[in-house]
């Protein structure tokens, strides 16, 4: 099962343990810029309905990127792979943990 909470879900600490114990949680980086280019259309997000949607952007990532880090059992680094490219990244990891659920401690992974 896949779960997406919305953005901001990181922001409270008792969330961010509530999701790092009942599950394992793939934080999908981003850079600003990639953010930016990828949202430049989208009318539907009212964090970035402001004169400057980059700075915006670039406020939220150092604010939440520390605690997304803090949630995850992984951090894939979106850059600009296709979706097909990005899921096997997820899935490998997933598969992965799988095979060291056996006997390690999780400390979480990086990609």
């Amino acid at each position: 099962m896949a779960c997406c909470p919305p953005a901001g879900a990181v922001l409270r600490a008792a969330n961010r343990q509530r999701l790092r114990s009942r599950c394992k949680v793939v934080y999908l980086h981003a850079q600003p810029e990639d953010l930016a280019r990828r949202l430049r259309r989208d009318t539907q997000r009212p964090l970035l309905q402001v004169d400057d949607p980059l700075k915006r952007l670039r406020e939220l990532h150092a604010v939440r990127d520390p605690l997304y880090r803090e949630t995850a059992h992984f951090v894939i680094e979106t850059g600009r792979p296709s979706v097909a490219t990005l899921v096997n990244m997820i899935v490998m990891q997933l598969e992965l943990a799988a095979q060291q659920l056996a006997g390690a401690p999780d400390e979480g992974y990086r990609a």
